[in-house]
């Protein structure tokens, strides 16, 4: 296995910036110093627990001899918290789509390592100071929280800038090795660039500038057969909260080249993996991939990822239908195709409302102020203008010609089954910005810009929120999900968005909550709405799969089985791995020891 390296984007320069003497010691050695070059560290807007300006100077100062001067950013009062919009701004300060207030959730500092050992230092060195560290790959977790850390004045740990080569693309066996800063579209260009799309394909979600191990661990999915993320993720290597180097899977064992190079100093993260570390997920023993998953449990610095072979023939179709309350019994059509993966990709039904937005801004369909949520007869009007139904699916078919035809063949019978169902092929569709065409390249592992249309000109300051609960693939259980959540959004004074994907055997009802996040009386209604869906899911035995950086309490609460048992391993296992607390607390609802959960836990209001 060759480490042959690429990277499409350099990063900061470095300088010739030297650190100050005595810095690399115990932070009580070289006191002037570390004194001097505090000094010149700027006030941190926001502090962590147990932090004060001079101990934070004096820790920043201490950081700055690990990865120089540029790299470590201070956020401070003049710092401009600026939201963009997912195109033109790279929001690493806080959460561009935030749920409260801007200044919510805010580290005190961004810090970009360069390399495998600066994390390592890094780590070791927020033990010493007892600073709690919340790393990203590139801050894109859009709907989820972004950049943000739970705990305001973390020390927010940039993996992307410098981390983001990709270490290997092996098309024959199709996987790849990647760091944590390799996005989507990067990918997409490396396989142009060396002629590898005949053989293999990425599965990319609608954002292509996310990164692909960030949304691997944050169980994101895509719209090709391969399109959960974390199923088809194959070995890891992660830096624990001691500082300490681990690869699971046959990672775990050493390649011949590898041992060699042990005997002559190479540090372990530079060495030669197994060759079988990508191909074979599992190896010896426990298998502990899953602990670091939406954790807080380590820090992931390499991932392989499956990809998909090139299946040399791809037609995607569309399929609407007229009624609200067709929803049951596509839905039902749905569920058997899918299981026996007749339907090979992630099924997804989406609500009329998300193609209005993609089309047209709010006023082409409504003259009502924003707090009058389109009625049935405006939705009705909606579809019928953009030729769609209330509900349109979107799929593909992959493989060679019979194969395609004949599951094109299937597929068409069931799903125009149900009245005043309309079938549409790729050459159907011809109107601008299309979203069968903007949906037919994401199905092809190709990341498009145009999926997020909606997000632009829906409403001002337009952003979202995204809810996913779990259910199994029921057309009752869909269309109760649905009513209930019509209501609510309905209390709420909101338009409804919604998608329900199917899995191979459960459903996430992925509900965008769309909102003017300037508006803070409707950042209010959209904070009842969410918590209150949360608890009518809990009560009907739905639970959500991922969430936003605000709401990981309440939701980790509802995973209440046997006095909430889960989450008491969840918390074994943390204070374990990590007993000063430093690796994100609070992530995913799971807080250390170190930190008292009743005072900081958020919706508490609503956990019955």
């Amino acid at each position: 296995m060759s480490l042959s390296v690429t990277s499409h984007w350099e990063g900061p320069k470095t300088t010739t910036w030297k650190p100050a003497k005595g810095t690399n010691g115990d932070h009580t050695n070289g006191a002037k110093e570390v004194a001097k070059e505090a000094s010149k560290v700027p006030v941190a807007r926001f502090l962590p627990p147990g932090f004060t300006t001079e101990k934070f100077q004096d820790f920043a100062s201490r950081l700055q001899a690990i990865v120089s001067r540029e790299n470590l950013f201070v956020v401070t009062e003049d710092t401009a918290l600026e939201d963009g919009d997912y195109l033109t701004i790279d929001c690493q300060t806080h959460d561009m789509h935030f749920l409260y207030e801007r200044e919510e959730f805010v580290g005190s500092a961004l810090v970009h390592p360069r390399n495998v050992s600066e994390v390592q230092e890094i780590v070791r060195l927020c033990n010493e100071f007892v600073m709690p560290v919340w790393s990203i790959s590139r801050g894109h977790n859009i709907g989820y929280g972004g950049a943000a850390p739970r705990v305001s004045g973390s020390l927010v740990m940039h993996m992307g800038t410098h981390m983001n080569k990709i270490l290997e693309v092996d098309a024959e066996n199709c996987f790849c090795l990647v760091e944590p800063g390799v996005t989507f579209l990067q990918m997409q260009e490396y396989l142009i660039k060396h002629n590898l799309i005949d053989k293999v394909w990425i599965d990319a979600p609608e954002l292509g500038f996310g990164s692909m191990i960030g949304n691997a661990l944050d169980r994101g999915v895509g719209f090709t057969p391969y399109g959960d993320h974390w199923m088809n993720h194959c070995g890891m290597e992660i830096v624990l909260a001691n500082g300490e180097l681990v690869r699971t899977g046959m990672g775990a064992m050493s390649s011949p080249e590898g041992r060699k190079q042990a005997k002559a100093g190479v540090p372990p993260q530079d060495q030669t993996p197994n060759e079988c570390w990508q191909l074979f997920n599992y190896g010896f023993g426990p298998y502990n991939d899953g602990i670091f998953s939406q954790s807080n449990n380590g820090i992931v610095t390499k991932m392989g990822m499956w990809m998909m072979p090139n299946p040399h023939g791809y037609t995607p179709f569309m399929v609407t239908y007229e009624k609200d309350s067709d929803l049951p019994a596509v839905i039902d059509i749905i569920r058997p195709l899918r299981v026996n993966m007749v339907l090979q990709n992630a099924a997804s039904l989406r609500h009329v409302a998300l193609d209005a937005a993609h089309y047209h801004p709010r006023t082409e369909y409504t003259d009502d102020t924003f707090d009058v949520p389109l009625t049935e007869e405006q939705l009705d009007a909606a579809a019928k203008k953009l030729d769609l139904g209330r509900w349109i699916y979107m799929g593909a078919v992959y493989g060679p010609e019979p194969v395609r035809k004949a599951l094109l063949e299937v597929t068409k019978k069931e799903m125009c089954k149900v009245p005043g169902s309309r079938w549409f092929l790729l050459e159907d569709r011809k109107e601008e910005f299309s979203t069968l065409h903007s949906r037919a390249e994401t199905m092809m592992g190709i990341p498009n810009w145009d999926e997020l249309r909606w997000l632009k000109h829906w409403i001002p300051n337009c952003t979202f929120l995204s809810f996913s609960p779990i259910s199994k693939v029921d057309g009752q259980s869909a269309w109760k999900q649905y009513q209930m959540a019509k209501n609510r959004f309905a209390e709420a004074k909101l338009d409804f968005f919604g998608i329900f994907s199917i899995g191979l055997r459960e459903m996430h009802n992925v509900i965008c909550i769309v909102y003017n996040r300037e508006d803070a009386a409707m950042r209010k209604r959209v904070q009842w709405l969410v918590r209150t869906l949360i608890q009518d899911c809990a009560d009907n035995g739905w639970g959500e799969f991922r969430t936003h950086v605000g709401l990981m309490d309440q939701i980790a609460d509802t995973y209440d089985f046997n006095g909430h048992a889960l989450m008491k391993l969840n918390e074994t296992i943390k204070n374990a791995l990590d007993p000063k607390g430093i690796l994100a607390p609070g992530k995913s609802g799971v807080w250390p020891k170190s930190y008292d959960r009743s005072k900081w836990a958020l919706g508490q209001d609503y956990i019955k």
